[in-house]
């Protein structure tokens, strides 16, 4: 029987002594508590609040897979966030969740995908267009673009017009910079309902609405077969033979946009930034690209036989983990590890620790994709990028196959050099680069 532990306290004065440096970037100031405490310490917030942050991959393990049933995630994604995009697979729980999952699981099996590879690659083709040779571009932008084109023209093919989209994007966007403001500055939550900040991007979220229920009735009216993922939500039906109300459509959307954009973003940047870095990797991506294209033309062939690339991928995302933090809270009182925690516990944990921790990963801080030769299930018990057990990202082979054609395509088309010294981070809901200046030298 393991003895019980004390979980080490960090006081609501430390916290309060470094809020400004936390608002700004809260990761070195956990880093070093983490160092000083370990891999479990609880954090006070506020006179009765804490939360407790986690670096101990088995823990994670156990909270995300073995016993997730006793566990849901926290007010930010179940409340906060449900403002702005409904009651989507993101933000939904129990049962409704389980039911939502099991009707949208299949529109994300590989064989479905294909049917989207062509659109997907001519959207982010599309987007490279912006690229100039010879200049230094701030490629975050581009790469923003990209990936919200790229999961709109997924969904709706050629449904949507241009108009819609940057409108689309505009409110997505907008939606998030208002959540982050709402949870990095809680003590001005009054303010931002008394001065009409939270109704204004409401009604945001709801045009938003409004342009996607156009856009799905004149797809209904038009018994067009686009195949694209909106074709296959529309066709879903539940156990019962029933299909989704439009309500509960719109919110699946929504969420797909506000998960399947800023994240695909984020690690996309990342990973060019550290490809201009060390480019002996750009010519691993290229010689592997040359030889898959002398075999085939086949998109399908090209993302899954891509091993150089998603080796790239998954080391950025080790480093750079987009979704750099999962939260949960227990449902009933638990134990792990001789620790107690008493029923709504705040428990944070820590991906982008865990992704470094020097127990788990030979050189943590070096870039070195060769450790992800046998591919990322050798460290699936370790390694989070698109988090773990049932609530594991169901975007997660989407967001690969379009990130391998992403690289790939720069890659083939562009060298690319650095015009920053390092890669620097904003953590907001995600971990957003910043600084990602490059150079581009058209290849001959």
């Amino acid at each position: 029987m393991s003895l019980k532990q004390n979980i080490p306290t960090v006081p609501l004065s430390r916290f309060i002594k470094h809020s400004l440096e936390i608002l700004k970037n809260p990761l070195p100031f956990h880093h070093k508590n983490f160092e000083e405490q370990g891999d479990v310490f609880k954090l006070k917030i506020g006179f009765k609040n804490s939360v407790v942050f986690i670096r101990d991959a088995a823990f994670a393990e156990y909270v995300l897979q073995k016993n997730q049933k006793n566990y849901t995630k926290s007010k930010i994604q179940t409340e906060d966030l449900v403002k702005y995009v409904g009651k989507g697979l993101l933000t939904s729980e129990g049962e409704h969740w389980k039911k939502q999952r099991k009707l949208i699981q299949p529109a994300f099996h590989k064989k479905q995908l294909a049917n989207l590879l062509e659109s997907i690659k001519n959207a982010i083709l599309l987007e490279y267009g912006k690229i100039t040779s010879n200049e230094v571009i701030d490629i975050f932008p581009i790469l923003n673009d990209l990936a919200f084109q790229t999961v709109v023209k997924s969904l709706f093919s050629s449904a949507a017009n241009q108009e819609d989209i940057n409108r689309l994007q505009y409110i997505t966007e907008q939606a998030q910079k208002m959540l982050v403001k709402e949870l990095r500055q809680p003590y001005l939550g009054w303010w931002f309902n008394l001065s009409g900040e939270i109704e204004k991007h409401i009604e945001l979220t709801n045009e938003a609405r409004q342009i996607l229920k156009r856009i799905v009735n004149e797809r209904r009216a038009s018994n067009i077969k686009a195949d694209d993922l909106l074709d296959m939500l529309l066709e879903a039906r539940y156990d019962d033979g029933n299909a989704m109300e439009e309500e509960q459509l719109i919110d699946e959307i929504l969420i797909l946009f506000t998960a399947g954009h800023e994240t695909t973003s984020n690690a996309l940047t990342i990973t060019m930034q550290l490809l201009a870095l060390h480019p002996e990797w750009q010519d691993k991506i290229y010689e592997e690209r040359l030889a898959l294209k002398s075999e085939s033309d086949d998109l399908m062939d090209l993302v899954t036989k891509s091993k150089v690339c998603q080796q790239v991928l998954e080391e950025a995302m080790r480093l750079y983990p987009p979704a750099y933090f999962i939260d949960r809270v227990n449902k009933a009182p638990d134990t792990f590890n001789g620790m107690d925690f008493e029923a709504g516990s705040n428990l944070l944990f820590s991906v982008y620790e865990i992704h470094r921790h020097p127990k788990l990963w030979d050189q943590p801080n070096e870039f070195l994709p060769e450790r992800f030769n046998e591919g990322g299930r050798k460290f699936s018990s370790q390694y989070f990028p698109f988090g773990a057990g049932p609530r594991k990202c169901i975007g997660n082979n989407f967001a690969m196959f379009e990130m391998i054609i992403a690289v790939s395509e720069l890659v083939s088309n562009y060298k690319m050099h650095p015009e920053f010294n390092t890669i620097d981070i904003t953590p907001l809901i995600t971990l957003k680069p910043k600084n990602a200046f490059l150079k581009f030298e058209k290849r001959n």
